[in-house]
């Protein structure tokens, strides 16, 4: 599918997924004759990744560092003692998701007190 597709699909705009591609992150599986961009199934599934990183606040290095290692795991052909460490790598990215998480479930707490001592304010000095 062409990017326009892909951009709909996914939720990223067309400007963001040509940045993926030039960074390396997310290229197309191919181009058409006409020099457009083609994307697959696999490619979606990569850019909703990266899109899922991204609030966390992963940089683009460790966001091709994952994807690496889903690659990696993905592919029948990677030996055994490689999976282990593989594994290994993908349950310290999945505790630093969690604690990102935490991070910012407590900002929007701090955020949403704020916002209630407004209304709370609002409420007080109306009519």
């Amino acid at each position: 599918m062409q990017i326009g597709e892909v951009a709909e699909r996914v939720g990223l705009s067309i400007r963001t997924i040509r940045h993926y591609e030039e960074v390396g992150l997310v290229p197309p599986s191919s181009r058409s004759d006409g020099g457009f961009r083609l994307y697959t199934e696999p490619d979606l599934a990569r850019l909703a990744v990266v899109k899922r990183m991204k609030p966390l606040g992963f940089t683009l290095d460790e966001m091709r560092d994952l994807l690496t290692v889903l690659d990696g795991l993905a592919d029948g052909r990677t030996p055994d003692t490689e999976r282990a460490a593989l594994r290994e790598r993908l349950a310290t990215f999945q505790t630093a998701a969690q604690t990102r998480v935490r991070a910012l479930r407590e900002q929007l707490a701090t955020a949403e007190g704020f916002a209630r001592q407004m209304q709370d304010q609002i409420d007080r000095h109306s009519t």
